[in-house]
């Protein structure tokens, strides 16, 4: 059955995009077959009367749905109950069990009705529906449609609250408007954290007032010898707004005490001797380190955490923490520690790369397993005390290793990883010692001694990202890598009319308009 917004007998031999097609897979769905709702010219989407926040993400959908379609597709307030016709967003009614990130999609002959216990929930409930219409929906420019909806019931939340990506901005620096259209594409797949990779050997990207040195000269090189760049404070709140209007928190990160050379080589005082090295633009780990024993570091950090945890309305600040190996280990745990209460002090929860639980992690530190063995005895030690473990095993997790040996871009020190091998692990029960319990969510890093650009970021992070996010996502019962690489094959033609860089991964058949 066909109704609704200016659907036609033409239309109705179109083939909807079925509920099994979403990724990541909806928790749970009940098609009703034979019943369509079909967005035409006289669509309307109503959103809560009550909520800003329901408002501003019906006209995101609309504005994302204008384009493709050519309908006006207005945005008003809904009255009482769901309108008999159009697209709902309502902030009443949802199952108390899909908490504040989950939501419920009933679709009709006549309705769309997304229904979420907060705006978080809603949001996600938006991008399964934007994965129902067809991939032409995606499109810039107007397409002829017909644009049906399946019908049925959609009940969905995720299993782990924390679904992150991470972008290294420090060893190659990408704009603004670079990070933005990776927000925008890491949206679709229900991520709700972006880890920003700020500082390293090879640049500083963060405009720090009380220490301009570190951006200005810090910033000013990349991998390789390359420009550089910097994100100034504005620059920074409109990434952090930006994302937030995505219902993505921004996780900063300042590496320390290794991963400084840049500033090292901004600030003489920083270093043991009192002399400055020179800037650095190869890709060796491990040789640079704060002088942890004077109190002059200590102030610097408390300049430099006080002005970004100000910045950062989110509650998790990054402090690094790995491959410290010019830090004796007396020194890094006494470092860690003091560091630990600097950002505590400044209102933000610590997470740090696995290698902190050598220090006393702090009850509310974050740890985040990078990893390639499935057992690390101080890692399961600390869970077992309580801290919390954020998932990122490098040889399944990090977006920089090569797909296989004939990939042009990233590295292979943590093995290759095509898709498969990406879907293939269960986060709860991935680490020994670490149950489900003790684990905060997943997280994709992308590294980038060897990415240079959007295209470059896209190709590395799909179709690999759309599989983390989904471990992070849906329930385990529903992991099934032969039903998930036809929903992954599903995404292509998605892709191809967003005209997004992707690996036509062997592994996945894709279908026609891919």
């Amino acid at each position: 059955m066909w109704t609704a917004g200016g659907g036609n007998a033409a239309q109705a031999a179109v083939t909807p995009v079925p509920f099994s097609s979403v990724v990541p897979a909806v928790a749970s769905s009940t098609p009703a077959a034979g019943v369509t709702y079909g967005i035409g010219a006289t669509t309307t989407i109503y959103t809560d009367s009550s909520s800003t926040a329901a408002a501003a993400i019906g006209g995101y959908l609309a504005a994302i749905l204008r384009g493709s379609t050519g309908y006006p597709l207005p945005v008003t307030a809904a009255t009482g109950s769901a309108p008999a016709a159009g697209i709902s967003l309502l902030l009443s009614g949802a199952p108390s069990s899909v908490g504040d990130q989950g939501y419920q999609l009933d679709v009709t002959a006549t309705s769309v009705v997304v229904r979420a216990n907060q705006p978080a929930g809603l949001f996600a409930g938006v991008q399964t529906l934007r994965q129902l219409l067809p991939p032409a929906a995606e499109s810039t420019t107007v397409q002829p449609g017909p644009w049906p909806v399946a019908g049925g019931r959609v009940v969905d939340s995720p299993r782990f609250g924390y679904r992150g990506a991470m972008l290294d901005v420090a060893r190659h620096f990408f704009p603004v408007a670079t990070v933005k259209r990776y927000i925008d594409e890491i949206a679709l797949y229900k991520v709700n954290y972006l880890h920003l990779h700020l500082s390293d050997d090879q640049g500083w990207r963060i405009a720090v007032n009380s220490r301009p040195n570190l951006a200005v000269y810090g910033g000013s090189t990349a991998v390789g010898g390359g420009p550089g760049g910097y994100y100034t404070q504005d620059d920074y709140r409109q990434i952090v707004a930006y994302a937030a209007s995505r219902y993505i928190t921004i996780v900063p990160e300042i590496d320390m005490p290794g991963h400084t050379n840049a500033a090292l080589a901004s600030y003489a005082e920083l270093n043991c001797d009192g002399v400055a090295p020179p800037l650095y633009t190869g890709t060796d780990v491990g040789f640079s380190s704060l002088c942890t024993s004077k109190e002059l570091t200590y102030t610097f950090i408390d300049q430099v955490v006080g002005e970004l945890a100000a910045l950062t309305p989110g509650p998790y600040l990054h402090i690094g923490g790995d491959e410290a190996q010019s830090t004796q280990p007396a020194d890094y745990a006494a470092f860690i520690n003091r560091v630990q209460q600097i950002v505590a002090a400044h209102g933000k929860t610590v997470v740090g790369w696995h290698d902190v639980v050598n220090a006393t992690p702090l009850p509310s530190t974050v740890a985040q397993f990078w990893g390639t063995t499935t057992r690390n005895s101080a890692v399961s030690a600390a869970a077992q005390r309580g801290t919390k473990v954020l998932m990122s095993p490098a040889n399944r997790a990090y977006l920089d290793m090569k797909y296989n040996s004939r990939t042009t871009l990233g590295q292979n020190w943590a093995g290759v990883i095509d898709v498969k091998t990406a879907y293939g692990w269960d986060p709860g029960a991935y680490l020994s010692g670490v149950g489900e319990s003790s684990v905060l969510g997943v997280e994709a890093p992308l590294w980038t001694e060897t990415i240079t650009s959007l295209a470059d970021v896209e190709y590395m992070a799909f179709p690999r990202l759309p599989a983390i996010a989904e471990l992070g996502w849906s329930p385990y019962a529903t992991h099934d890598w032969t039903a998930f690489k036809t929903r992954l094959g599903a995404q292509g033609p998605r892709w191809h009319v967003m005209g997004l860089n992707y690996y036509h991964s062997t592994q996945v058949t894709w279908p026609a308009g891919s």
